[in-house]
């Protein structure tokens, strides 16, 4: 099978995706309304009620129905998307990075945070700062200081604090048609205008971050003269020319929208109707994901969205028909 990458980069794209997506269900229903049976005083009987549990940091989620139109979100989606090439085409990379940091926190800290809640950290109190610190020096090294480890390690944490703060505002209908759109502007900015290929190099070559997972590897001959240099001045001071030479590195990236999104609709689903549609959307997004991965070709760019939203498809079509 002729594949765009070598089959380990592939299984542990794939790996981290499905990884982030569990992690995602998880995120999502540390934040979900909770059942909870009461006596009514005045009555005697037993009651159920929905015990709200709220973001931090005043970001509350609501039993009610939502109540963003969805024509609103759809323009603050375009809002965001618009502003995003605002900054690239002026190259403010100082805003850039700032605003990076500031989602990238955020969205670490609302995670760590749902991690707290099941351990007896989640007794002290104001315990969402102590998330909230951990975050920031992750984000500090993640914007500042990069490497491919902590990169990969805090995207696994982003996406799902990210998506659990608009599943509260999203329905099933709007979330889908929501997908739609996404995998056609997808389909337009890859096939046809190419913004995605430029937003992606911008970030990787001015600003040395990516909003996505991101593997680099090395050919066996660039290896080769990596490992020679090095024995060639081990235990030496090694000179900067050297140490500033550039080698060619392959780097196979999955973009961050490709992440959220599936969580987005998983999380939407599990609050309406339970775990099950959830899973099958979650195992509809890897099956879509993973089938572009084995017909992808070397040299060539193409939108996830599109495959993945018809896995999610797929897969809550089965749940309609087998089991709602």
């Amino acid at each position: 099978m002729n594949m765009k990458h070598k089959l380990t980069i592939t299984l542990t794209l794939l790996g981290m995706f499905l990884l982030t997506q569990l992690i995602g269900i998880f995120i999502v229903n540390a934040y979900s309304p909770t059942p909870q049976t009461i006596i009514n005083p005045a009555t005697g009987e037993s009651e159920i009620i929905s015990i709200e549990r709220p973001l931090p940091f005043g970001l509350q989620t609501s039993q009610d129905e939502p109540t963003p139109s969805f024509i609103a979100l759809v323009f603050s989606f375009a809002l965001a998307f618009a502003l995003i090439f605002i900054l690239i085409k002026y190259k403010w990379k100082l805003v850039i990075r700032l605003w990076f940091l500031f989602v990238v926190t955020l969205a670490l800290a609302i995670s760590i945070n749902a991690f707290f809640k099941y351990t007896p950290l989640s007794n002290i109190a104001n315990i969402s700062i102590i998330a909230l610190a951990i975050a920031l020096l992750f984000s500090l090294f993640k914007i500042f200081k990069p490497n491919v480890y902590i990169h990969n390690l805090t995207e696994l944490l982003i996406y799902p604090g990210i998506a659990v703060i608009f599943v509260p505002i999203l329905t099933p209908l709007s979330i889908m048609a929501l997908l739609i759109l996404i995998s056609i502007y997808d389909m337009w900015a890859v096939w046809k205008s190419g913004i995605m290929q430029k937003m992606a190099k911008f970030q990787m070559d001015e600003l040395k971050i990516f909003g996505g997972f991101l593997i680099p590897s090395a050919s066996k001959k660039v290896k080769a003269q990596i490992t020679k240099i090095k024995q060639k001045y081990r235990g030496k001071k090694m000179p900067t020319s050297v140490k500033k030479k550039k080698f060619k590195v392959n780097l196979a990236i999955l973009g961050g929208g490709d992440v959220v999104f599936p969580i987005i609709t998983a999380g939407v689903f599990m609050r309406a109707y339970g775990l099950i549609p959830a899973l099958l959307i979650i195992a509809g997004a890897f099956a879509g994901l993973t089938f572009l991965f084995t017909i992808t070709k070397k040299g060539k760019s193409y939108p996830a969205m599109p495959y993945i939203s018809v896995g999610i498809f797929l897969g809550i079509l089965i749940w309609r028909i087998f089991i709602f």
